[in-house]
């Protein structure tokens, strides 16, 4: 621990007269030193310069850029300890589970701990001897009323461990990293490994260059990196495609960071320079294709919702939960398009995509939620859902549809309508709304994308539109407007019985259901639901959970299976009237045998072609 101290000290001291910048105070300055990473520790060492008068508070975040939830990153630092500019000791105090204070204190302070972090995701930390994957909210504490200070980084350890450095951070020399203010800090993912990368320039359409990689910790060659990095080369073309040019990122650069492993938690998080990705696979070779949906994904998101931002979201709040009527926007429209352009890229054809459009289309018309509830309702729900963690039992089964496929579905739905009624088409509308606020820096509202698409097409269906489908539950005729592109909305399971999903477990001589069963299926109107055990279905003892299959497996809509169950109230008998599944299947024109007109032909080609010149 001395050893660490005096490193950042000096360390400190040797940088901090370089952000004397137009009478800006001195930066906090972070030491990130790895002297038990095989057991996923770090040793971190904050010292604020010019520490304002009085009680110093300095916490952990419970919040993440991208995640909406709460999430307590201050359970995993500890052995917490505060000290002056000499090393001498400070008194601290944990006034909260994540928040301590320094009540008497010189300028200068220390303030270093110990930092566990064993799950490598798009939102916490991954520390071991490969590796430190470190997601800013879940590794550092900041100083309260500090945000607008400038902060620096030696990130140390790196030759004892064969790592570089790969962040969206601005290199200073050698292993020192900065960043102007908190805000930026926390939205900088790093991940110190032995990379693989793949760089490459690109001139945007206003004539200026920027770098573009990816930086990739996973098993692979570099001639794997290599290919993949030409994969991506496409999407990156296609996505500017939509928007007519990239946006100017910060030092000049966008890096994807990716970190691909088996012992690692599949996610991916937007960033404003770069993407945080992180794949269970056992390599990148092989999953190329499993693997771009992420990353078209989240390389939209350097437009949509990292500049195209919600005003709900401006600040970021790193203390608490931040609650944003506009995901079925930022997140949905994301979703789509993320889909969508793997089949203009190539990647995808659309024999392939069809089951991506019966996904978004099942989202809201199969499911119970949706008629319940609007995209508004759903995008404040994020707050419980995103990552959040419950002990107790939800009933999101029934009141939750996730807003990337609403918002998917949403977004769908427009485009097909912008094509078919307007001659437009769902990138006219995202140009305009990134140049109106994207390009611009301001923070929109949902009346201000009503606005933006009532100067596209006319007030009256924007009004129509955003009343019906954004604040409403009314559902679009997807039927109708597949057929635009020659493609068959049809239901997936014609004439077969259905009682729905259920989830089961042995136990107590049948099957006790285990999740809430859904508001929309027989099982759930015939009054079973979590915690009935299942004794008999249709006369056969209830052993397996595939009883519930062979049940049905013969039967028609309409058909009746008797259920023998039990409960705390005693034993009791059902009937399960089968109906229809509600679910749909998308499939082409030429698949079920019917002709494809010309018009529906060019339909499809101005939809799903490459649009990169």
């Amino acid at each position: 621990m001395k050893k660490i101290f005096l490193l950042a000290a000096a360390a400190f001291f040797a940088f901090a007269a370089s952000a004397q910048i137009s009478g800006a105070r001195k930066p906090i300055f972070y030491s990130v030193s790895f002297p038990n990473a095989q057991h996923h520790e770090a040793e971190i060492t904050m010292t604020i310069p010019d520490a304002p008068s009085g009680s110093l508070k300095v916490r952990m975040s419970r919040s993440s850029p991208g995640r909406y939830a709460t999430h307590e990153f201050g359970k995993n630092i500890y052995n917490v300890r505060a000290t002056d500019g000499e090393g001498n000791p400070l008194t601290i105090e944990q006034i909260e589970g994540d928040v301590y204070e320094i009540s008497v204190h010189p300028a200068v302070v220390n303030v270093s701990y110990t930092l566990f972090g064993n799950h490598a995701d798009g939102t916490y930390v991954g520390i071991d001897a490969s590796h430190a994957h470190l997601n800013m909210p879940a590794a550092f504490m900041w100083g309260i009323g500090l945000a607008s200070r400038p902060v620096k980084f030696a990130f140390n350890d790196l030759e004892k461990y064969g790592w570089k450095v790969a962040t969206q951070l601005k290199h200073e020399a050698d292993n020192v990293y900065s960043a102007p203010d908190l805000q930026y800090m926390m939205d900088s993912p790093t991940e110190l490994a032995a990379v693989k990368t793949n760089y490459w320039e690109l001139v945007n359409t206003n004539g200026k260059k920027q770098t573009m990689g990816i930086a990739v910790h996973s098993d692979d060659d570099q001639a794997t990196i290599d290919n993949f990095a030409k994969m991506v080369q496409k999407v990156v073309l296609e996505e500017r495609a939509v928007f007519g040019e990239q946006p100017n990122y910060d030092f000049g650069s966008y890096t994807f960071l990716d970190d691909v492993h088996p012992t690692v938690f599949g996610d991916g998080m937007e960033h404003r320079n770069s993407t945080c990705i992180v794949s269970g696979a056992e390599k990148i070779g092989g999953n190329e294709k499993y693997l771009l949906g992420t990353y078209s994904h989240e390389f939209f998101h350097s437009w949509n919702v990292e500049r195209i931002r919600p005003k709900s979201l401006e600040p970021f709040n790193f203390e608490h939960a931040n609650m944003s009527n506009e995901l079925w926007f930022a997140e949905g429209f994301t979703q789509y398009y993320g889909e969508m352009l793997l089949v203009r890229s190539g990647f995808n054809t659309v024999d392939e995509y069809t089951g991506t459009i019966a996904g978004l289309v099942n989202s809201v018309t199969a499911s119970p939620a949706p008629a319940k509830f609007p995209p508004t309702q759903m995008s404040r729900y994020a707050v419980f859902t995103d990552a959040g963690v419950a002990i107790d039992a939800t009933n999101y089964g029934n009141i939750f549809t996730s807003y990337y496929v609403y918002g998917g579905a949403t977004a769908l739905a427009l485009d097909l309508r912008l094509r078919s009624e307007f001659k437009l088409t769902l990138d006219d509308y995202m140009r305009q709304v990134w140049l109106a606020y994207g390009k611009s820096g301001r923070a929109y509202t949902i009346p201000d994308l009503q606005a933006v698409l009532g100067k596209l097409t006319n007030p009256k269906f924007a009004n129509t539109f955003f009343s019906d489908y954004i604040y409403g539950i009314k559902k679009n005729d997807y039927q109708a407007l597949l057929a635009n592109a020659g493609l068959l909305l049809q239901k997936a399971q014609p004439g077969k019985g259905w009682m729905g999903r259920v989830q089961s477990k042995p136990s107590n001589g049948g099957l006790m259901i285990t999740g809430s069963t859904i508001s929309n299926t027989p099982i759930y109107k015939a009054g079973i639901d979590a915690g009935d055990i299942i004794l008999k279905i249709d006369g056969q003892e209830a052993k397996s959970p595939s009883a519930f299959a062979d049940a049905v497996k013969d039967k028609k809509p309409g058909d009746k299976v008797a259920v023998s169950y039990k409960n705390r109230t005693g034993n009791h008998e059902a009937t399960i009237i089968l109906e229809e599944s509600p679910a749909f299947e998308v499939v082409t024109f030429e698949k079920a045998g019917k002709e494809l007109t010309q018009q529906q032909k060019d339909f499809r080609s101005n939809w799903l072609s490459s649009k990169v010149k």
